[in-house]
């Protein structure tokens, strides 16, 4: 039995542009909870004790959360979002697509589609933070590092 991975790396350029093809973005306000939580999951970023009641109010709070949807299977399988206040400056968070559909550029074509919806919106400045391993990506699309300057997390004492 071939894995995900192997059958990955097993398909031709042909078969992927056509799994490419058949992805379509999708704008939403809200998705199937379970799908997202999927997606979250993949990117290792979902903890066992997270609340999955909150993953519409992520979806509705974000400033843009577009979906990656197989056509044929009517599954998502990117996702990405951003966070703005609709005028100055955005971030893109939380962009990942299943093992299986990566090296497709369906991630690419997510930044891509946000990016465009910021500038539709005025936005001009737009950042992200790249995990690691991730910056040569996000160059190629355009994105800089910022010289100087460090991103920093808030620790919860709750």
């Amino acid at each position: 039995m071939i894995d995900q991975r192997e059958a990955e790396d097993t398909m031709t350029n042909s078969q992927k542009q056509g799994r490419t093809q058949a992805i379509s973005l999708h704008i939403v306000s809200e998705w199937k909870t379970e799908e997202i939580v999927d997606l979250y999951r993949v990117a290792g970023w979902w903890e066992s004790d997270s609340d999955k009641t909150k993953i519409q109010d992520l979806i509705r709070g974000s400033h843009r959360f577009v979906v990656a949807i197989d056509e044929i299977t009517g599954v998502a399988v990117g996702m990405g979002r951003t966070i703005s206040d609709g005028v100055s400056d955005a971030y893109i968070q939380d962009v990942v697509v299943r093992k299986e559909y990566r090296r497709c550029y369906i991630g690419l074509q997510i930044v891509r589609f946000l990016t465009e919806l910021c500038a539709e919106d005025g936005i001009s400045w737009v950042g992200l933070i790249s995990e690691p391993g991730t910056t040569p990506f996000y160059k190629k699309i355009g994105f800089q590092p910022m010289e100087q300057y460090v991103p920093m997390i808030y620790r919860k004492m709750v």
